[in-house]
Parts: C-alpha cells; sequence; structure tokens
C-alpha cells in the first residue's frame, strides 16, 4: 500500500499523484470518466483536482462539467468520505474573480455541482491583484468556518501577494493557505523555483505541481517526426524544438531505461523528489494512460537521477 503523503500544516493525508480533472467533460466523456476515476482509486489514489471552470472553454460548454462528472462519480460510489476533493474559484465564466461576494457564490455553486457538503482544498485559481488580500482571506474564512471548505490554498500568485496574505491570516488569527499550485516541471523551474519555492518552504506550504508533464511533453511521445492525436500537441511540440526540452528528452530517456519505467514515471517521480512538493497533478484521459502516472507512487530515483535530470534541465 503507498504511503500518504501530509498535505503541509493540514490535516490531510494524499497520494502522491493528484489526478487532474480538467480532462473529464472535456477529452473524456462521463463513462471514460467514470473508468479512470475507478482504476485511479482502485490503485490507492485519494486526491482529485478539478476548477469550478473546467472545461469552459469547450464549444457548448458552460463551465463546471468536470465538478459535475465528479459529483455523479462520488454519488454513484458513495466514496466522498475516502477521496480529497480539491477545485478552485476565480475562472468560472459565471463567477469570476476573488471579490468576497463571488468567492461565497462561486463556492456554494462548486458544492451543488459535486454534490458534497464540503471541500477539502479550495484553491484561488488566479490570483486578481487589484482585491484586496484582507477581502479574499476575509471570504475564504468565512466559508471555513461554515465547513464548507476545510483547507484553503492558492495558485496562479506572485510571492509578494502570497506573503502578504499568510502575513494576514497569521496576525488576524483566519483561515491560512497551506498548500500552492505552481506551474511546475522539468522545462518549466523558473516557474516556481526561486522567490515563491523559498517562501512556500519557509511558511510550511505544501506545493501540488500542475502541468506536471508539460501538456504531454514529458511523456516522451513527442518525437521528431511523430504526429501525436491531442488537442495539446501544439504546446507539447513546441519544446521538441528547444535545447533544454532535447536535453531533458535525453535524459530522461536515460533515467528510464535504467529503472525500467515509463519516461512519464521518471518526469513525475523528479517533481515529487523536490523540495516543498506533496504531489504533482497528471491527468489521464483514458484508463490506458494511468499506470504510466500512478508509477510515481512506487518509484524513487537515484541521487544521481534526480541530479542528472535535475543538469539537463537548466534553463
Amino acid at each position: 500500500m503507498t504511503s500518504l503523503r501530509k498535505l503541509g500544516s493540514s490535516d490531510l493525508e494524499v497520494f502522491p499523484l493528484a489526478l487532474g480533472g480538467n480532462v473529464f467533460g472535456w477529452t473524456a466523456d462521463q463513462d471514460t470518466s467514470f473508468a479512470v476515476l475507478d482504476a485511479y482509486t482502485a490503485a490507492g489514489g485519494n486526491f482529485l483536482d478539478t476548477a469550478d471552470s473546467y472545461s469552459a472553454w469547450v464549444e457548448g460548454n458552460s463551465g463546471g462539467e468536470s465538478e459535475t462528472l465528479i459529483g455523479k462519480w462520488l454519488a454513484a460510489r458513495g466514496n466522498r468520505a475516502d477521496v480529497v476533493l480539491a477545485t478552485k474559484v476565480s475562472q468560472h465564466p459565471d463567477y469570476p474573480g476573488l471579490s468576497a461576494a463571488n468567492i461565497r457564490a462561486a463556492a456554494d455553486a462548486s458544492l451543488r455541482r459535486l454534490g458534497t457538503d464540503h471541500i477539502d482544498l479550495y484553491y484561488t485559481h488566479f490570483d486578481q491583484p487589484e482585491v484586496p488580500v484582507e477581502e479574499i482571506i476575509g471570504a475564504l474564512d468565512e466559508l471555513v468556518r461554515a465547513g464548507k471548505v476545510r483547507h484553503i490554498a492558492a495558485s496562479n500568485i506572485s510571492a509578494e501577494r502570497l506573503a502578504a496574505s499568510l502575513e494576514f491570516s497569521d496576525r488576524e488569527g483566519l483561515a491560512r493557505y497551506v498548500a500552492l499550485q505552481p506551474h511546475y516541471n522539468l522545462v518549466s523551474r523558473e516557474t516556481y523555483e526561486g522567490e515563491l519555492r523559498d517562501l512556500v518552504e519557509q511558511a510550511g506550504l505544501a506545493a501540488v505541481p500542475y502541468y506536471a508533464l508539460a501538456s504531454g511533453f514529458l511523456t516522451g511521445k513527442y518525437r521528431p517526426g511523430a504526429t501525436v492525436d491531442s488537442p495539446r500537441a501544439g504546446g507539447a511540440a513546441q519544446h521538441l524544438e528547444s535545447e533544454r526540452g532535447q536535453r531533458v528528452l535525453a535524459a530522461l530517456d536515460e533515467v528510464a531505461e535504467a529503472q525500467d519505467a515509463p519516461v512519464a514515471t521518471v518526469a513525475l517521480a523528479w517533481l515529487a523528489a523536490q523540495p516543498t512538493v506533496a504531489a504533482p497533478i497528471a491527468s489521464a484521459r483514458t484508463v490506458a494512460q494511468l499506470p504510466a502516472l500512478l508509477g510515481v507512487a512506487e518509484l524513487t530515483l537515484t541521487e544521481a537521477e534526480v541530479t542528472r535530470l535535475t543538469q539537463a534541465s537548466a534553463a
């Protein structure tokens, strides 16, 4: 049985891979979504990551499709107590931004779609610098006191705003962020490492990186001359054109061969080995894609392998 990881200073214990819900209602229909969720939890997974805006960008969708599917699955399986459920606020077309009134309304809408009375981890999806941190934290604290949210977290926020938020929470004795969801992977290290990571470490937060596989590039399926059928192919393939991307692929291939593991598993294992990281996020639009992701729970890279990948991925 894979050991769970404590999420920062919270009482949440999570599987070392968070299952991304962005594909549910987008590239995975209800039956496929249920199958992926079943396979993930059967393997010991318990950490689901979604957002109220998933997947508003799809023609014909209005946002909330992912939460709705997850809610239907939770109701069908009767396993709400076994799952750590994370969702986000600020990007739903009907509930944009981080005003106190919007946070309250968006949370209630998410709870309805998810079919639950509480959210375990509630993220501010994208910071809104024009809204005072006092207003944001105050609204989030209300949700915690009301029992609608267990813990709060942030994503896409500057170190300065994160520090101000934590300081306000500490000073006023209000709910405090326990986690940060940064953009972080082997070909995007500068989006997290440095001031932001230092603050997360110092404040005792947990990092739950998104784009952990760089839109699929770090699965190794994107190679010169290869054609990949994926809505994300354009974003992933651009890394092939950079020297850094090629260095990273070569290092991943080397370590994957030595470990007899898929390239994707190795890329996630490097993230999992980084200071502050509790669980990278990755999504699977089919059950067949899951084993390479779940493998991170069992794969421990050697110190030399971590160093090899760190050096290869330097900007």
